[in-house]
Parts: C-alpha cells; sequence; structure tokens
C-alpha cells in the first residue's frame, strides 16, 4: 500500500505526540488482565507489549527527521502493525481465560484498540485500517469461537456499531482539517498581497527617494547664486535699512538651503526613522533665523512683533538648528497668518536645570480669534485645520501641527496650546539642550577674499552656471585676483594645457565633460597644472562624493552653496603647495567651515 507524503507526516507528528501515553495504556490493560488471566500471563504480555513499545518508539524517532519524505516507505506501517499484535493479544487471552468477567473486557479491549489506533492517524485513514488489522484478526477468532451459538450475532452486531463510530470520528477530522487547508490556503494568498503591496509601496519609496534627490541638487544651484549675490551685496555700501533687508535675505535663505540638505530625512517621520544632527548652536544666530522672515511679514500685515528673553540665556547650546528652526517657523507663521490686528508676541525662557543644561520655552502668543476648547483636541491631527475656511483663505494641507509636535517629542520636547476665544492663543515649545557657552561670543569678522601674503592669485572657475560663475569672478576680483572662466571640464582642460595657474576651482556636475573626469586629465597629462592644487566644488553633501573627488586628484571639496570662508582658507595655502591645501582637508578645516 503506497503512503502519500502528507498522510505519512501527519501520522508520524500524532504517533510522536503520544507515544509517551501508551505507556500508561499498557499498564491500565496489564491490570485488567491481571484480574482475568492471573498474574503470570498477564505480567508475560506487560513485558512482550513493553518491549514492542519500546521498539516501536525507537523506529519513530529515527523516522522523526524525515516527516514528510517519502523515503522510508513501509517500515512504519509494518512496525506499527507488528507492535499492534502484541496489544490484540490481550483481548484473545481475556476471552479465552474462563474467568467470569473475561468475555465482556475482551470486548471492551477489541473497541479500545480501535479507537487507539483511529485517534492516532484519523487523518491517515488507509494507515488506520493496516495497523488496526490484528485487532480484525483476533475479531474473527472469538467470532469462529461463538460460531453456532446464540452469542455469535450478538457479537457480530457489534461490529457495525464500533465501526460507524470510527467513521464520524474520521470524517469529522478530515471536515476540519479540509477547513484549515482552506483557511491556511487563503492566508498564503492574502500573505502574496501583502508581499506584493509592500514591494509596490518599496518601489514607490525609492523612487520618491530619487526624485526628492534630484530636485535638492537642482534647487541648490539658484540657491547658490542667491546666497551668493547676498554675500557680494554685503560688501558694498549699503544704507542701514538695506543691510537689514539684506541680512533676513541670507538667514532666509540659509533656513531654505538647510531644508533642502535634509529633504531626505523628512520622508523618515512617517516610518519613525527621523534622525536629528547635533551641532553647536549660537542663539543669536538662531534667534535672527528664527524671527527675521516674520517680523517683516508681520510689518506688511500692520502687525507689531515683540521678541523678548527671559532668565539665564546660554550663548552656545547643543541641538538641531534645522528641526528647531522649523517648529518655531511652523509656530510664528500660523500666528502671523491667523491675526489680523494687534501683536505677535514671540518669547524665549530660558531655565538652568544643571551646570551644563538648560530648558527651553519658546512661546508664540497671538491676539487673534482664539480657538474653542472643542477643536483643542482635534487641533494636531493630521490634515486637520480648524476654521475650514482658512484653507480657501490661506491654503496649506493642516499638517504643519502635528509634524511639529511630532519632531518635538522626538527631541524630548513638547508643543501645548492654551486658547481664549476672542482674546488669542499661545502655543509653547518645551524642549531642553545641552549648554556650550554661557558667555556671549564676539560676532564673526566679514569674510575677504585677499591673501594674507598679499599675492594676487590665478584662479581657473570652472562652472556651467553663469550666475556661480559671475559671483566666484566678483569676490576673487574684489581683491584683485585674476580668473579665468570654463563652463566645461573639457573647456577647462584645454585651457590649462596654455595656462599656469595658482588655484583651479571645479564644479562637478557638468554637460559634455563632468568636473571628476576633468580633474584626471589634468592630473594624468605633463601640462604646466599638473601640480595645480584643485578645489572641487558640488551640491552633494555625501562622504562617499567628497571621496570621489579626492580620488579623482583634487585637493579640497567644497559643498554648495560655496562658503566663501573656506575658500579663503585654501587660497591663503595656495603658495605652499598641493600638501598645505590637502592638510587643511586632513585636519578637518574644510569640513568644520563648509
Amino acid at each position: 500500500m503506497a503512503v502519500a507524503p502528507g498522510e505519512a507526516a501527519q501520522a508520524m507528528r500524532a504517533i510522536l505526540q503520544t507515544q509517551y501515553l501508551r505507556y500508561l495504556i499498557i499498564s491500565s490493560w496489564a491490570l485488567g488482565l491481571l484480574a482475568t488471566v492471573g498474574v503470570g500471563p498477564a505480567t508475560l504480555w506487560f513485558v512482550v507489549t513493553l518491549a514492542a513499545g519500546a521498539m516501536r518508539g525507537l523506529v519513530e524517532k529515527r523516522l522523526g527527521d524525515q516527516v514528510g519524505a517519502t523515503g522510508w516507505g513501509m517500515v512504519f506501517p509494518a512496525v506499527a502493525t507488528a507492535t499492534t499484535a502484541a496489544w490484540a493479544a490481550a483481548p484473545l487471552m481475556a476471552w479465552f481465560s474462563g474467568a467470569a468477567f473475561g468475555q465482556p473486557l475482551a470486548i471492551a479491549l477489541l473497541i479500545a484498540g480501535y479507537v487507539l489506533v483511529f485517534s492516532q492517524l484519523r487523518s491517515s485513514p488507509r494507515q488506520a485500517v493496516m495497523i488496526s488489522s490484528p485487532y480484525g484478526v483476533a475479531a474473527v477468532v472469538i467470532a469462529i469461537s461463538l460460531w453456532g451459538t446464540p452469542a455469535f450475532w450478538s457479537f457480530v452486531a457489534i461490529g457495525p456499531f464500533t465501526f460507524a463510530g470510527m467513521f464520524v470520528m474520521v470524517t469529522m477530522t478530515m471536515l476540519r482539517e479540509e477547513r484549515i487547508r482552506a483557511f491556511q490556503e487563503h492566508q498564503a494568498h492574502l500573505i502574496e498581497q501583502l508581499e506584493a503591496a509592500r514591494d509596490k509601496a518599496n518601489a514607490a519609496s525609492d523612487a520618491k527617494s530619487n526624485f526628492l534627490g534630484v530636485i535638492s541638487h537642482e534647487l541648490r544651484t539658484p540657491m547658490n547664486g542667491v546666497l551668493g549675490a547676498a554675500q557680494l551685496l554685503s560688501a558694498t555700501r549699503l544704507e542701514p535699512s538695506q543691510r537689514e533687508y539684506l541680512s533676513i535675505i541670507r538667514n532666509s535663505g540659509d533656513n531654505l538651503l538647510s531644508l533642502l540638505n535634509d529633504i531626505l530625512d523628512m520622508t523618515k517621520i512617517e516610518a519613525g526613522k527621523m534622525t536629528f544632527e547635533v551641532v553647536d548652536v549660537v542663539l543669536e544666530d538662531l534667534h535672527r533665523r528664527v524671527t527675521g522672515p516674520f517680523q517683516a511679514q508681520a510689518a506688511a500685515k500692520g502687525l507689531d512683533f515683540v521678541a523678548t528673553f527671559e532668565g539665564e540665556v546660554p550663548a552656545i547650546v547643543r541641538g538641531d538648528p534645522l528641526r528647531v528652526c522649523q517648529v518655531i517657523h511652523n509656530l510664528l507663521s500660523n500666528a502671523v497668518k491667523f491675526t489680523d490686528t494687534g501683536t505677535i508676541s514671540y518669547k524665549v525662557l530660558c531655565e538652568r536645570v544643571a551646570d551644563r543644561r538648560v530648558r527651553f520655552e519658546f512661546s508664540v502668543t497671538d491676539s487673534g480669534a482664539g480657538i474653542a476648547p472643542d477643536d483643542l483636541a482635534r487641533l494636531f491631527q493630521p490634515f486637520t485645520q480648524v476654521d475650514a475656511s482658512s484653507t480657501r483663505r490661506f491654503g496649506g494641507t493642516g499638517l504643519g501641527l502635528t509634524i511639529s509636535r511630532r519632531m518635538a517629542n522626538i527631541m524630548g520636547g513638547d508643543i501645548t496650546v492654551s486658547s481664549v476665544l476672542g482674546q488669542g492663543s499661545t502655543f509653547t515649545f518645551s524642549v531642553e539642550a545641552e549648554v556650550v557657552e554661557w558667555a556671549k561670543l564676539e560676532a564673526a569678522a566679514p569674510i575677504r577674499a585677499e591673501v594674507d601674503s598679499g599675492a594676487k592669485l590665478s584662479v581657473l572657475v570652472v562652472e556651467d552656471h553663469p550666475v556661480n560663475r559671475m559671483i566666484l569672478e566678483a569676490w576673487m576680483g574684489s581683491a584683485g585676483h585674476i580668473s579665468t572662466t570654463a563652463e566645461n571640464g573639457q573647456v577647462a582642460v584645454d585651457i590649462s594645457l596654455g595656462q599656469r595657474f595658482d588655484l583651479i576651482v571645479m564644479d562637478v556636475n557638468m554637460p559634455l565633460m563632468d568636473g571628476l573626469t576633468a580633474t584626471r586629465m589634468i592630473r594624468a597629462g605633463d601640462g604646466p597644472n599638473a601640480q595645480t592644487p584643485i578645489v572641487v566644488l558640488s551640491a552633494s553633501a555625501r562622504s562617499e562624493d567628497h571621496q570621489a573627488g579626492l580620488q579623482a586628484g583634487a585637493d579640497a571639496y567644497l559643498n554648495k552653496p560655496i562658503d566663501f570662508t573656506a575658500l579663503a582658507e585654501v587660497m591663503n595655502r595656495v603658495s605652499a603647495g598641493r600638501e598645505a591645501v590637502q592638510a587643511l582637508t586632513k585636519q578637518g578645516d574644510i569640513a568644520a567651515a563648509a
């Protein structure tokens, strides 16, 4: 009889789960025989059956590692049938014992034997029929002994009753397992659908990340023109009001640039994997960066903007200025947006909680319409605005406060709100920070292009964007340096073959020939600029891109928008050769400045 792999596996699992229970049953059967056949025969049956059970258990254990395999064929059924023969001897011994209770006990043992086999192998009825065959032989022997007596037909009538019970048990088991199998198939189908949906979501996420990376790079190029022009304009003669407006442009541009540099991190909020940078933050710079744009916006609406500090204010703290600015900017933006008349109050309360620890409370108070108590509960829910008409008046998605509070929570802080209808609202962003310096720092000196030695440098500027070329030329020209420009790497290589330069400023991403290829060609040739210091520029801030630039032969790597302080440091080292410029990169001065 062939054994299907599924039935074999199910049978083996059932047997292995009950192999120790059989020894208890053997003992109970031995006690029944003891009362009918005496101590000697009962003990002999007990020992023989125990030995057969031990042999069967050993075979089952060896076959246990092969559950589901098809290589063991008839081994298990044959061993099980042989051991069942020892069990089937018990009802025969009881039947022919001559004891008053012997024949009823024999019938009970026969029925019990069938139940034991079919209960263990109810999912494999074909194996159950084969393994229980010794009980059938015993029943036939008993029936033959009753042939010609009135008890014969009574004994035969027990068969249909017994087999009907076995049939019901096997049928119910098969129906239940069919339901389980159908449920498992449905579950597997659902899992396949979920995996397909997950793969689609991952692909969409990758596409979004790639898109954000491209957009971030493309936006950095015009931002370089905006901030570079602002730096050049700051070196000219300006009226006080013009200088103040210029300061606002630079601060707003710096904030936008920081958002561009970290735009990919914003997508991690949804996944709970938002990363935060911990750097030294000058509180005075942070204050100007936060309030500058909104002072102008409030003035344009005829609102008074009042900014105050209270408590012991540190000079430098450690934290993430981008995230802090994002949170406060959202609160100030909402205050200006939803206030038509009155005052916007921005207050920073500083409380020393330890020698190197401070607690900030950034409070934004407006004199707007206020928020109803029932609306406060849903204020921080995503895609929610308290007044539906505000969407038509001001636009927006209703995500600002939700993202701000989540970011505040990640930083270990929170955002709370109190409001009175008709009197305005107060939003408070509280967070703690490590203090670097309590004392106030001196203002930084203006950035100059002059070289300390007074020498005038000859510089090759390789940049495909005309605005960037103009800014670099103008900045270097303000100190008397001579600039030659090239719009791509191929033109730069051609120019470098016929003229010696003191410094080459090389953009990375350009048409026709990129900056890294041009750098390799200049270094590989024997032209006059083979040992000229080269600084590569790129909008990418990844360390892998930095390393690729240095491996191509560059001596320093600067991020866009260009930090003229870092470029001035390089220009002061040019006269000492490539080694002096490379030393700046190894010391981390360039990275710190950029």
